[in-house]
């Protein structure tokens, strides 16, 4: 089993916790690896908010078992979780599994360009927090008969497709960062790049020192696909 070294266990547990936050989503989740060099991408989809999770993670090395080429395979998610071991900074990479329509279509690697106008991180917790509340609002207020799925589906399409101000980011697109554990004060991270809004054709990719948000951009066709 290939085996990957990561540049600390502060490393190897913000993985694990990635990992975890996923499974909790869909027990059968899947996610792509993709290492080059001492650097380590981690994709993965919770289906509930149709966006794309992004987990950059350091490794102290490439692999043990001497293998130069770069790594690029799509794995178990709950398979990947348990071979991290924390207290070593490794994680074995598991057998490849077929993976998910999304994971053969990823943003574009380079060509981000900065885009204007995104919240603070407390305003950006706030306009979650009160999406969450105005839901749970809503759907309480409806009559026994009209709670159901298809409507709360409908008035969660509804709050979670409002974009963040000016920037045409969806607002689920920051309830994904902050469920994921992305969206927080800066910590160990502190040193990493902050937060910011970024586009390359037709993806938005939201950036945190924790980890990234892509969501395509509805309305502009097909262009801007990476298919890797």
């Amino acid at each position: 089993m290939t085996v990957l070294h990561l540049a600390d266990e502060g490393e190897a547990a913000d993985l694990a916790a990635f990992l975890a936050r996923l499974i909790h989503y869909d027990r059968g989740a899947a996610v792509r690896l993709q290492a080059t060099g001492t650097m380590l991408a981690v994709f993965g989809r919770p289906p509930s908010f149709e966006v794309l999770a992004i987990r950059a993670v350091r490794l102290a090395k490439p692999y043990d078992n001497g293998l130069d080429a770069g790594l690029d395979v799509t794995v178990s998610a709950g398979e990947l979780l348990e071979s991290v071991d924390e207290s070593a900074a490794t994680a074995g990479v598991p057998a490849a599994v077929t993976g998910p329509p999304w994971a053969g279509v990823l943003p574009p690697r380079g060509g981000w360009r900065p885009e204007p106008g995104l919240p603070a991180p407390d305003a950006l917790r706030a306009t979650v927090a009160a999406a969450v509340a105005e839901f749970r609002s809503r759907t309480q207020e409806l009559a026994p008969e009209r709670r159901t799925r298809a409507e709360l589906d409908r008035t969660g399409r509804e709050i979670w497709s409002r974009t963040v101000g000016d920037t045409g980011l969806p607002v689920r697109a920051v309830h994904a960062a902050q469920s994921l554990g992305f969206l927080r004060p800066a910590g160990r991270a502190s040193g990493a790049e902050p937060l910011g809004l970024y586009s390359s054709g037709t993806w938005l990719r939201l950036r945190t020192p924790y980890g990234s948000i892509a969501v395509r951009r509805a309305g502009l066709g097909v262009l801007g696909i990476s298919v890797r």
